[in-house]
């Protein structure tokens, strides 16, 4: 059982406790602080994969709307292969709307041609991180151009029917050896159809958790589907709660899967119900 939308804002306007049943680990979880008050809380922003179906310049209005000033930049948004001037002229816009062009992608690189590429136009635009997805085989290629820009690379994992990223821990195996500028971007919705609980893996990242892409999903196997968040199987008072316990930095980015042409209703609702957890915890 979760606690019902409707009791959870009961109990949250109340200053009541509001408890929620782990869909992962069969415990409940109390959003009530501990007995040292929770101060801290997260920084939220938007991965612009969410308006695929829109320009760059409706993408930053709606954003605007829901007050999200973090971005990460798809390239359907500002192509990878963009002109030098034409990256730098995207990211002046997307500074003037007031808004801080903080990661981009997720891009995959298949050639060294792809991973210099990619760190070209992120350096051009003067973005700190890629959320990349690059082949095995180039990773230490990707690690020395970390080392050279640096610009830090979040790998992402992409959910079961990913061959090279399935899950968070086959991301951390993987770039356990590299410098510290590689780490991971936890993509919840993809971790939960893994049968893994969100949580869990934000634990075990640690230091080398760079983004989140919050999410929820119909159900914790590789047949669920998006979903507004809250309406979901995923714990998500207790993976933002998480997120605030291990003092998490980075970016907690809505990418809202569901409804392409139509995104705002349920992306407002998604954000709204994490304001309100996070209100709770505080």
């Amino acid at each position: 059982m979760k606690t019902s939308r409707r009791d959870f804002l009961k109990l949250a306007g109340g200053g009541a406790a509001a408890a929620s049943l782990s869909a992962f680990r069969g415990r409940s979880f109390d959003v009530r602080p501990a007995a040292k008050a929770v101060h801290r809380t997260l920084t939220l922003g938007l991965a612009s994969y969410t308006f695929r179906e829109f320009g760059l310049d409706e993408a930053l209005s709606m954003s605007k709307r829901l007050g999200l000033t973090r971005i990460s930049l798809k390239s359907v948004h500002l192509p990878l292969e963009s002109a030098d001037e034409e990256i730098r002229s995207a990211a002046r816009k997307i500074k003037a709307a007031g808004l801080d062009l903080y990661a981009c992608g997720v891009i995959y690189m298949t050639s060294a041609a792809e991973a210099r590429q990619a760190f070209h136009y992120a350096g051009t635009a003067g973005i700190p991180l890629i959320i990349g997805v690059p082949s095995h085989e180039l990773l230490d290629i990707c690690g020395d151009l970390v080392c050279e820009s640096g610009i830090r690379l979040a790998v992402h994992n992409h959910g079961p029917e990913d061959k090279l990223y399935p899950t968070p821990q086959s991301v951390l195996e993987k770039v356990r050896g590299l410098g510290p500028g590689v780490g991971l971007c936890l993509d919840a919705d993809h971790t939960a159809r893994s049968g893994i609980d969100p949580a869990e893996a934000a634990r075990l990242a640690g230091d080398r958790l760079f983004d989140v892409h919050i999410k929820d999903v119909t159900s914790a196997s590789a047949a669920g589907e998006p979903v507004e968040i809250g309406r979901g199987v995923i714990d998500i008072p207790g993976f933002l709660r998480t997120l605030v316990d291990l003092n998490y930095a980075g970016t907690s980015a809505f990418e809202y899967e569901k409804d392409g042409r139509d995104p705002l209703p349920g992306l407002a609702e998604s954000v709204g119900y994490v304001r309100g957890v996070l209100a709770a915890l505080r």
